[in-house]
């Protein structure tokens, strides 16, 4: 008998449905210099203008003309693709000079650059147990699907320790053989709640027990800290972290993703990871274009982005918790709305886009648990007081459409 293949795909598309989690992707066309505002193109033809409350491009970086002009130069200069992977043809001075704007960042002898923070997370992590045999990692419960299957590739021994628990992490530390290898991997925000990783007592225990240190600073980097490095830098930790990776996709406003550490550690990961070793790589104006993103935030432009940053995202949370909607707050400037249920919250997204113009995508499960669904709003500092407006006017008539709870939610 032969297997009916169309049928299986039917029915593992018909079971998100069923969840409420299938997905549709939104046709949006950003316009030079107007972001967050954008226009979606619907299904019949027919557009209409919206505004974009969820995207990771936190500071508006992707259209500022420091930016753009360095990409054009690169692109003039060069043309469109950089022609191999790094080991072949594809390493130019753009390349280098973006490793020494994000090694100077970070305070670190080097970085090596990516085609994105999950490869950088992925092929890193599972290439440190060829470096250091017999290596166990000790991973936080909600790390990132990157760095959770870098840890599953690399193979070798892991401990899971509950979210932020310094005290489970001691103990499982404390019952492995003080001789093997050790790294702590962990993030510095994870992204669905908005919460901060315990980095100093991460530190301690690393320093007590002789392990390395791994920090995702993806939604931190550009945001925190004097120059812009993280949360590490704003706690005045950076120096004590072996291996930072961040994104050049989010704050920064282009594309791409890297490590920084040790020039040892960086040579060793350059030479022995599949994700680096067999990628083409960036174009040279991509690396050109992030290479001046970072070089502005790190000085006084950057600074007054992120004190503008941290205010818009105080404003959305204080006006959406007057209306009792359940904020979850952490304190940092992510903003997530719990809905809890799939259904409900795919459908306030698609009235919040159809009736109000603003973009917000659901959070649903496998990113979060069952039950914890959510709408996770990314304001910028280039959202306005009438943006800002508009959102939470629509807030408060879809939680009413929809009957839901406006107790507020637990942090």
């Amino acid at each position: 008998m032969m297997v009916d293949y169309d049928a299986a795909i039917d029915a593992s598309l018909q079971r998100l449905h069923d969840e409420g989690r299938y997905r549709t992707f939104i046709d949006i066309a950003r316009q030079q210099g107007q972001f967050p505002h954008a226009v979606w193109t619907r299904a019949d033809g027919t557009q209409k203008d919206i505004t974009v409350w969820c995207g990771n491009d936190y500071l508006g970086m992707g259209q500022h003309p420091g930016v753009l002009a360095a990409m054009h130069e690169a692109l003039d200069a060069t043309g469109a693709g950089s022609g191999g992977t790094r080991n072949i043809s594809g390493t130019t001075v753009w390349h280098k000079a973006l490793e020494a704007e994000l090694a100077d960042l970070h305070g670190k002898e080097a970085a090596l650059v990516f085609t994105s923070a999950y490869i950088a997370n992925d092929a890193t992590l599972s290439t440190l147990r060829a470096i250091f045999p017999g290596l166990i990692i000790y991973s936080d419960a909600l790390n990132h699907a990157s760095m959770i299957e870098g840890v599953r590739r690399g193979g070798g021994e892991k401990r899971i320790f509950r979210h932020n628990d310094v005290a489970h992490l001691r103990a499982l530390l404390a019952a492995d053989d003080p001789k093997a290898p050790k790294l702590i991997a962990f993030e510095s925000i994870y992204s669905m709640d908005g919460d901060f990783g315990p980095i100093a007592a991460i530190c301690d225990l690393a320093d007590e027990f002789g392990a390395l240190t791994y920090i995702d600073e993806v939604h931190a980097v550009g945001m925190y800290g004097p120059r812009g490095a993280g949360v590490a830098e704003r706690d005045g930790q950076m120096g004590r972290i072996d291996i930072i990776n961040g994104t050049l996709a989010k704050a920064y406003g282009v594309f791409g993703g890297y490590i920084a550490a040790s020039v040892k550690l960086v040579d060793a990961i350059r030479s022995y990871a599949p994700g680096f070793i067999f990628t083409t790589s960036l174009p040279p104006a991509v690396a050109a274009g992030a290479a001046a993103s970072v070089r502005f935030l790190k000085g006084e432009g950057g600074v007054a982005l992120r004190v503008r940053h941290q205010t818009q995202a105080t404003i959305l949370k204080r006006r959406l918790k007057a209306m009792g909607l359940p904020i979850i707050d952490h304190g940092s400037h992510i903003v997530p709305v719990h809905v809890g249920n799939p259904v409900h919250c795919k459908v306030i997204s698609d009235m919040l886009l159809d009736r109000h113009g603003i973009y917000v995508q659901p959070i649903n499960f496998p990113t979060v648990p069952r039950g914890t669904e959510r709408l996770r709003f990314t304001p910028s500092p280039v959202h306005g007081a009438g943006d800002i407006d508009r959102l939470v006017r629509a807030m408060d008539e879809m939680w009413s459409h929809c009957a839901l709870n406006r107790a507020e939610a637990v942090a």
